[in-house]
């Protein structure tokens, strides 16, 4: 008897220090946030009694998690977030690019019943019955750095015209190899694209080979994807190089290719041989055009790409932004001018040596 008690005694004790130490973690510590977040995380302050502003959840879908490009635009996100207050920020997106997982995460965030889903489309095609299944089952959908099929959203949130991005990348090339006088420009020229059907970088080639015709001296001899991987981008601007002699310049059309080349044509020792242009963020580029093997990057400022985004799902999902606005109030950002129904963030970048370590994104 004295025994079992003495078991009895034991074992509360025992217990009442688990309790304790449960007890003082979960008071005295705070998991720190992830970078992904969750459904639940709550970004911003709580709304106000008689604020009337309610909870807005925002899903925020990147082409590829884990590029810096995405992770900028989301830090953007998160600002708008915790500036609107009672906004629910969910970023999430396939680690390998897949439009097939793509499509299963709106689907899963369908089900939830959040209020906004918006989307960067790898393959518009592969994405557009999540996202009218969305968009039919009351959750709002916009797309925002890469456009999808009209039915599919509400508004797109751009960060430029694909005309201005498609002439600013040629003008630039132009520029670099005429030494500041384009019109002078000669050469063999190549695009390294993300995936063949990327619309936005499609749209943006359309456009590229108009500009073009502007430097009758440049010949486009190539377009080739990449699949979003910094390796094969790699691979295919080394055999660009040697299946292409006289190849004067490269195009990096999107945030990985663009390195990817770059250090392929320093590794071959070509660099201010082949130029090396693109579209991409200052950080990534920096090294490149620090020793000559890239003398301009192309860019918008993602952070501010993604802060409109959000601007933008919580206007839509407050009532504040509707079908034929022609503006939309944007923070800091000041008035967004909307076309049709693109939201412009309406300014395009160009990094230099001059220019670049005034930025860090």
């Amino acid at each position: 008897m004295y025994r079992e008690r003495r078991r009895w005694a034991q074992t509360w004790i025992a217990t009442g220090l688990v309790l304790t130490f449960l007890t003082a973690e979960g008071c005295g510590r705070r998991r720190p946030p992830t970078d992904e977040g969750a459904v639940n995380d709550r970004v911003g302050p709580p709304p106000t009694a008689g604020s009337g502003a309610a909870p807005v959840t925002v899903c925020l879908l990147p082409k590829k998690k884990g590029l810096p490009y995405f992770s900028s635009c989301a830090d953007g996100a998160r600002e708008a977030a915790r500036e609107l207050g009672a906004v629910k920020l969910v970023y999430d997106g396939p680690t390998d690019g897949s439009p097939e997982k793509a499509a299963a995460m709106i689907e899963k965030w369908t089900l939830k019943k959040v209020d906004v889903i918006a989307v960067s489309p790898n393959d518009p095609e592969v994405l557009a019955p999540a996202m009218k299944e969305a968009l039919a089952k009351g959750v709002h959908v916009i797309t925002w750095d890469a456009d999808g099929r009209r039915d599919t959203r509400e508004f797109f949130v751009n960060q430029a015209t694909a005309r201005d991005i498609g002439y600013a990348l040629i003008d630039v090339m132009a520029a670099d190899l005429g030494a500041g006088n384009p019109k002078t420009a000669q050469g063999q020229v190549a695009i390294l694209t993300a995936t063949l059907t990327a619309a936005n970088q499609n749209a943006w080639i359309k456009y590229m080979k108009e500009r073009l015709r502007a430097y009758p001296g440049l010949q486009l001899v190539t377009v080739k994807p990449s699949n979003e991987d910094q390796k094969l981008a790699f691979q295919v601007t080394q055999d660009l190089l040697k299946a292409y002699p006289k190849l004067r310049g490269v195009f990096g059309i999107s945030s990985v290719a663009f390195p990817g080349a770059a250090e392929a044509v320093r590794q071959a020792g070509k660099s201010g041989k082949v130029l090396v242009t693109g579209l991409s963020t200052p950080n990534n580029m920096r090294e490149y055009v620090k020793d000559g093997t890239v003398r301009s990057v192309v860019l918008w400022n993602t952070v501010d790409l993604g802060y409109l985004t959000v601007r933008a799902a919580v206007a839509l999902a407050r009532g504040e932004l509707k079908p034929g606005d022609t503006a939309l109030a944007a923070g800091r950002l000041g008035t967004k001018k909307i076309e049709g129904d693109n939201i412009l963030l309406g300014k395009i970048l160009v990094f230099t040596r001059d220019n670049i370590d005034k930025y860090d994104f």
